[in-house]
């Protein structure tokens, strides 16, 4: 079973630490449940991770598959079998979807994959994840909706077949419809591949939908406690006051005058009235 290990990692953005001692261990068969107040971390982590340049790792290590993340490029880490959907994708003018796919499975391939198996698997991932076959041949994410681009970035996932998919807030612009096709995507991907999933949301839906097996909550890029998904019911109906009084830390931002408190409610905008002091 290969396991993503992360240990005591610091990272920054232009000098400003944002993670500032994380340690959180994900193996494959689990769904792990990252939450925590806007801006405290938790994309950060995703996107050091995978080798975004403009995180700078600046102590600890990530381990995976007894490996060293931290000297690896970002295509060595794909290679490996991280995958990192976005939570804003990128439009690509220039590049048609198919020729990007097919060059993505290529490269993690020593040979090349059939035109006939790729056509088949790419038709059969457009089904799962309900976007029409024809837009394969347009610009990657060019002209999509939110919600499109979303499931093409499950349907990404599909095709590369990762070991451990980190998803960032894979669910937020879905309407009911799409949130549940993503879903049910994340379940089978779980059950038949035995994929590890490392999941950002402030959606309770989505959490009731693909049951995680444990939680994490982040408080000013660290990981205050792992427990299991009843941290997330406690989350969604006490927002995050009860850490001050549970681990004696305060919420608040370090680096803001407001503390940002959002309960992963159904419309993930329940906002904390009374300020933790």
């Amino acid at each position: 079973m290969k396991s993503l290990e992360i240990r005591n990692l610091h990272a920054e953005v232009e000098g400003k630490e944002i993670l500032k001692g994380v340690d959180l261990t994900l193996n494959e068969g689990e769904i792990l449940a990252l939450l925590g107040p806007n801006g405290h971390g938790k994309s950060t982590l995703l996107a050091a991770i995978m080798g975004n340049p403009r995180y700078l790792v600046t102590e600890g290590e990530i381990i995976f598959d007894g490996k060293d993340v931290l000297s690896m490029s970002v295509d060595e880490r794909s290679k490996a079998g991280l995958f990192l959907a976005f939570q804003n994708p990128s439009e690509i003018p220039g590049v048609v979807s198919a020729d990007f796919f097919k060059g993505a499975i290529n490269a993690h391939r020593n040979n090349k994959v059939k035109l006939f198996e790729f056509y088949r698997s790419l038709e059969n991932a457009c089904k799962e994840v309900n976007l029409p076959f024809d837009m394969v041949n347009r610009n990657l994410n060019d002209g999509f909706s939110g919600g499109e681009k979303k499931r093409n970035e499950i349907l990404q996932m599909i095709l590369l077949n990762p070991n451990i998919a980190m998803l960032d807030e894979i669910d937020s612009g879905l309407d009911v419809d799409a949130i549940n096709t993503v879903s049910q995507s994340i379940v089978k991907q779980f059950r038949e591949k035995n994929t590890g999933f490392l999941v950002i949301s402030h959606y309770a839906r989505l959490f009731d939908l693909i049951h995680p097996t444990k939680t994490a909550i982040m408080i000013n890029g660290r990981i205050i406690t792992v427990g299991d998904a009843s941290l997330i019911k406690k989350i969604d109906s006490e927002g995050y006051e009860w850490i001050e009084k549970e681990f004696g830390i305060s919420t608040k931002k370090e680096d803001d005058n407001q503390m940002n408190k959002v309960s992963i409610g159904v419309c993930a905008t329940k906002e904390v009235l009374k300020n933790v002091k």
